[in-house]
């Protein structure tokens, strides 16, 4: 043969490398999954659907991106390793063809005080060095203009060694010039203490002047430190204490003193309060005290930087009329023009990069947001997106780009924005995998994963594989309700009241006069950050008088909790349980606490080992003296119903209310509570399952339920619909619809056309983002705003129904 018959068979043959096209799962257990097996076609759009609880987070982030991420980290050195997450090996027998992972989820970002949307992504960085090279006056490097920089000075002597007998002592000194603000330390506001929340000054300390929670009169470590420690008259009113008696009532250093032969330190009320109450986490504490936090403690924009953060000097420098502090508050849309019209050969690479980052955000619809804007304020879609920004411009080809429901609090306008960026990826030669449940998104998929049939443990199979148009006709629960329509209400209830909001300014509203109406189902709509949720958070939390009946606000954050954690615990179901339990068998309810005297010894109650190996991935191995039961062999003994506590622990929630609903376990405080749990949709969820389970939709409905307890007459959800399958949904309308009819009223923030159409009324925000925004363009039922088409969201929504 000859070498120009070799070459041409070779090209018209596959090259080896090309037949890599799949990734492969084969046996898939990660938490309900049941041997998963699926192929999933490379440089393709994938789109995983599946009702909540499906297991689609579990295959997609819990297999296949937890996989590849562990293979990327094993490739650094071990000593790398010692400083990185270590990830064990997710539960399945073959993973082939994966690609490196980029996971683009909705875990909020970092809420410090100090992060902003500027230090979240490179804008800060780069304004910082612009100014420090083009800011007049000069005031020196980056960190100069830096709000999480200090300035430091210092001098002294060093003693440097140089051999046996060469010691010498060398004078040095240390400058830095930092950009932070001294007296709020780059946090832009400053708390004050309300007094009058922690004592009644008429009172003497002995009478009980104090009012804070827990502190009883006669605790030892607290009331009678003050009141026998020799530096106060507890019989005198505080308001006759003395200035110096004062001083040392509230602002005393710690100091030594004897209590009945105990020696105790007594400290200054204000610096007490500050470490038992103000140093730790608002949302981890009880209600009971977070309410105190809230009334006692007072946040301020801080006087001498006016909430920039920034120092004097770092203020002072300016690019034109224009300083830092001015760029960080503009509209980044505004902010990127303002770049534009900037030409300095000096800087010019860096002005070309800062340009595309801050035109990333435009494109991604988060033009109306500002660089100045606290991180732990953005929602979880918003988040989300911010995070996208650095993949928008990057060369990368054939990686894994994994989304978390990617138009989250995206309303039907954004979505094919959003749309045409997961196609622009995938056209670069990436392969992107998306977790998402609405039909807008699904439709542009090139390949369909249907997981269910149920959530939970019915779910965790495949039940279809192909196209979109193949999932239609499919007959699985998402193809049944691919195409479903909410018809547009034609009888609204009349309101019993209203609920005035005047001269709204939160963020981008522009004096928003309007009335809420009460005993309906109210929706509040309009473009992602149309300025929604600034009219409805920032306004009606605050009226706890409402109706006679107080605010219950729902919203998008994080439910905390450790993998102890689980529903039981969460909602407060275990108290009766373990009260029903302790009843039953003439025994202490501790004793039915995996946290507490019932624990196993061996496990301490987790019902797993954990070994830890290091910079290698840890290992969890079930406990064998309680067989992962977590409860001591003893506890178990205790019987109500029939069941041990961890056989009750082990049921659904369906189950649950059943057994405690009647005969012998009959616990009307438990069936109540998972009452509530099955009126959200999570019936099938396992009491004792752990939070760290749960999907993001899972832990939306877990608080709605907790939440529907409290006595409220308001209730406000924040897009109670993120994380819900199409099925879902008409669950949700359901339970709105029976806490209307009970006599509340219910608002709620939301995008999806299903509840805009079931609402009584509508307000709509806009026209359209930040400045922009912030305006009411629609007020009526949604028949009059599908009539009108006055509106994005009318347009959008007649659309919807099919007007």
């Amino acid at each position: 043969m000859s070498k120009a018959t070799r070459t041409g068979t070779r090209s018209s043959a596959q090259h080896v490398a090309d037949s890599h096209d799949l990734i492969r799962v084969h046996g898939a257990r990660v938490n309900n999954l049941k041997d998963v097996s699926i192929e999933i076609p490379k440089r393709r759009l994938t789109v995983f659907t599946g009702v909540s609880g499906s297991g689609k987070s579990s295959l997609v982030f819990g297999t296949i991106a937890a996989e590849s991420q562990r293979l990327i980290n094993e490739t650094y050195s071990a000593f790398v390793q010692g400083f990185m997450p270590t990830l064990a090996r997710p539960e399945v027998d073959v993973l082939e063809g994966l690609t490196t992972a980029i996971i683009v989820d909705q875990q909020r970002l970092g809420a410090d005080p100090r992060s902003t949307v500027g230090t979240a992504t490179d804008a800060n960085a780069m304004l910082r060095i612009l100014f420090s090279r083009l800011g007049e006056p000069h005031i020196g490097s980056p960190n100069a203009f830096s709000f999480n920089v200090a300035s430091v000075r210092a001098s002294g002597a060093v003693t440097v060694d140089r051999g046996a007998d060469k010691t010498r002592t060398v004078k040095q000194t240390f400058t830095r010039t930092g950009g932070m603000c001294t007296r709020c330390e780059g946090r832009g506001t400053v708390s004050d203490i309300d007094l009058t929340q922690l004592y009644d000054d008429s009172k003497s300390i002995a009478e009980g002047a104090f009012t804070i929670p827990g502190w009883k009169s006669d605790s030892f470590w607290t009331v009678r430190v003050y009141a026998e420690s020799g530096l106060l008259d507890p019989d005198k009113p505080i308001r006759k204490f003395t200035k110096k008696e004062m001083q040392d009532f509230l602002y005393r250093e710690p100091t030594k003193v004897k209590v009945e032969g105990v020696n105790l330190t007594y400290e200054g009320l204000i610096p007490k309060i500050q470490k038992s109450f103000l140093s730790k986490d608002k949302e981890a504490m009880q209600p009971h005290i977070r309410a105190f936090v809230e009334r006692a403690v007072t946040f301020t924009i801080c006087p001498e930087c006016d909430g920039t953060r920034l120092s004097e000097a770092a203020r002072s420098s300016r690019i034109g009329k224009i300083g830092i502090a001015d760029a960080c508050a503009m509209q980044i849309s505004d902010l990127a023009e303002w770049v534009r019209g900037l030409d300095e050969p000096s800087v010019a690479p860096l002005l070309d990069a800062l340009r595309e980052t801050l035109d990333s955000f435009a494109e991604i619809g988060l033009g109306y947001l500002s660089l100045d804007r606290p991180s732990g304020t953005l929602s979880g879609g918003e988040a989300q997106r911010v995070k996208m920004i650095r993949h928008l411009g990057s060369s990368l080809t054939d990686t894994t780009y994994v989304f978390d429901e990617p138009t989250i609090g995206l309303h039907p306008h954004d979505i094919q924005r959003m749309n045409d960026l997961l196609l622009r990826l995938r056209d670069k030669g990436n392969t992107v995998l998306v977790v998402e449940h609405k039909p807008e998104a699904i439709a542009i998929a090139d390949h369909v994963v249907d997981l269910g049939p149920g959530a939970g443990s019915q779910g965790g199979t495949v039940c279809f594989e192909g196209t979109v148009e193949g999932l239609r006709s499919g007959g699985t629960v998402t193809g049944r309700h691919f195409d479903d329509r909410a018809a547009v209400k034609e009888a609204v209830r009349k309101p019993t009241g209203t609920l005035e909001i005047r001269g709204a300014t939160t963020h981008n509203l522009r004096d928003v006069d309007v009335d809420i109406p009460l005993g309906v189902l109210c929706v509040v709509t309009g473009v992602a950050g149309s300025g929604k949720s600034s009219l409805v958070h920032g306004s009606l939390p605050h009226r706890s008088g409402v109706a006679g009946e107080g605010v219950v606000s729902i919203d998008q954050g994080a439910i905390r909790g450790s993998r102890r954690s689980n529903p039981a615990t969460y909602t407060g179901l275990l108290d009766p349980i373990r009260k029903a339990f302790a009843k039953a068998n003439g025994v202490k309810p501790a004793l039915f606490s995996a946290n507490s005297e019932g624990a196993c010894p061996t496990c301490n109650g987790a019902g797993v080992i954990y070994t830890d190996l290091a910079m290698m991935a840890g290992v969890a191995t079930t406990c064998e003296e309680c067989e992962g039961k977590r409860f001591q062999a003893a506890v178990l003994d205790y019987h109500l119903g029939g069941r041990d506590i961890s056989e009750v622990l082990a049921m659904s929630v369906t189950e649950a209310e059943e057994f405690f609903g009647a005969g012998e376990a009959h616990t009307p405080a438990a069936h109540r509570i998972l009452g509530r749990l099955a009126d959200v949709g999570l019936g099938y969820l396992n009491i004792g399952q752990p939070l760290t389970t749960l999907s993001g939709g899972e832990r939306q409905r877990l608080k709605l339920a907790s939440q529907m307890a409290e006595k409220g007459g308001v209730y406000v959800l924040d897009e109670p619909t993120a994380g819900l399958h199409l099925a879902d949904v008409e669950q949700l309308l359901g339970l709105l619809d029976r806490l209307v009819d009970s006599g509340k009223s219910v608002i709620v923030v939301e995008h999806h056309q299903a509840v805009m159409a079931h609402a009584d009324w509508i307000i709509d925000l806009g026209p359209g983002a930040g400045h922009d925004g912030g305006r009411i363009v629609f007020e009526g039922t949604p028949a009059d705003l599908v009539a009108a088409r006055s509106t994005l969201t009318g347009e959008h929504l007649a659309a919807y129904v099919g007007s």
